[in-house]
């Protein structure tokens, strides 16, 4: 008798080990959402490497599952906060009610590497920008920018009076200011649409970084870009994830995904944009494509800063409901960047 309870006693001490180990062993999967062709810097560079990262951070217990185009990218925000995917990115200029102090860093003048402006966007929007609760619903996991915005476009532009009319894409944000004020037809679409538009003529041209030259394979649609010195704008994007799916993890691996984030998940997204556009110049120099390169004092290029004059004060103005200090974050911001960019350079 004593035998069959010490067995029975030995048989559920194996049970219970072996459910603990099951335990253990169970993995949960962050489903992540994204959009962009493959070769998109976000897809092959970017969201990869923070999967790396969140796997060896929560030593396993998290699993990261990316998925491709899981719904139209101003869709994302929305995909996240009802659960339908743990975690997404988007441009902020697809919630323009919505996102309006992002825009700080797309202004035209910062003259800095998607780097340098990616983690000076992600330390104003925690030191300034977090309190007014743009992202309410939404727990931020990085920002970053693309590389400077230049102008493709089907025919050659000799200065800013050959657009006047033209048929643009633009992605908004501070995009649909620029449009305004260069007077073309600003035609709102995703990015994923811009080669199709340009090959049958829908658009005469498009704003984007030199990066779309490669990855939208835009050198066999827009044989012509315009280089403008910094660029003329940048583009803000975040990276975000449900806070519901953090708070049903262990806090060790919501502490631990959360700690591969932030400025560091900034940072790397900014230099991926950066070596896209390297990637992307030289791309569009194989193929041939007419790139005009201005100089600081080109007319055209004095052109261009004449006309951006006074957009600094206009999207503070249009942040004035926002409860913030927006011309200080402004000034921060820019400072921040500038002295990123100058450290990186020594």
């Amino acid at each position: 008798m004593k035998t069959f309870f010490k067995s029975m006693a030995s048989a559920a001490a194996l049970t219970l080990g072996l459910s603990a180990s099951a335990l253990v062993s169970a993995e949960t999967t962050l489903i992540v959402g994204t959009w962009q062709p493959p070769g998109n810097p976000m897809n092959a560079v970017v969201w990869p490497t923070w999967a790396e990262w969140v796997e060896e951070a929560t030593e396993g217990r998290v699993k990261v599952k990316i998925e491709q185009d899981v719904g139209h990218p101003k869709t994302y925000f929305q995909l996240v906060e009802d659960g339908v995917i743990n975690a997404g990115w988007s441009y902020h200029g697809y919630g323009p009610g919505r996102f309006k102090l992002p825009v700080a860093v797309e202004l035209p003048g910062l003259n800095v590497s998607g780097e340098a402006a990616s983690v000076a966007l992600w330390r104003t929007q925690q030191k300034y920008f977090a309190e007014a609760g743009e992202f309410e619903g939404l727990t931020l996991l990085g920002m970053f920018t693309h590389g400077p915005g230049q102008l493709h476009t089907i025919n050659p532009i000799e200065d800013l009076e050959d657009l006047k009319g033209k048929k643009i894409r633009i992605g908004g944000g501070v995009q649909t200011e620029l449009a305004e004020r260069m007077e073309i037809t600003g035609v709102a679409a995703p990015g994923s649409k811009v080669y199709e538009m340009m090959q049958q003529g829908v658009i005469d041209g498009v704003f984007m970084p030199v990066t779309e030259q490669k990855s939208l394979r835009l050198h066999e649609v827009a044989p012509n870009v315009t280089l403008f010195p910094g660029g003329m704008y940048l583009g803000s994007f975040s990276m975000f994830i449900d806070p519901y799916f953090l708070e049903d993890l262990d806090p060790r691996d919501a502490e631990a995904i959360l700690s591969v984030s932030g400025e560091k998940l900034s940072a790397l997204a900014g230099r991926a944009w950066d070596q896209a556009d390297v990637d992307g110049l030289e791309a569009a120099k194989a193929a041939g494509v007419n790139i005009k390169e201005l100089g600081a004092n080109d007319p055209m290029t004095l052109e261009f800063r004449e006309l951006i004059k006074g957009m600094d004060d206009a999207w503070i103005e249009s942040v004035s409901d926002r409860g913030v200090d927006a011309r200080a974050a402004l000034e921060e911001l820019r400072s921040i960047a500038r002295e990123y960019e100058a450290q990186k350079q020594e």
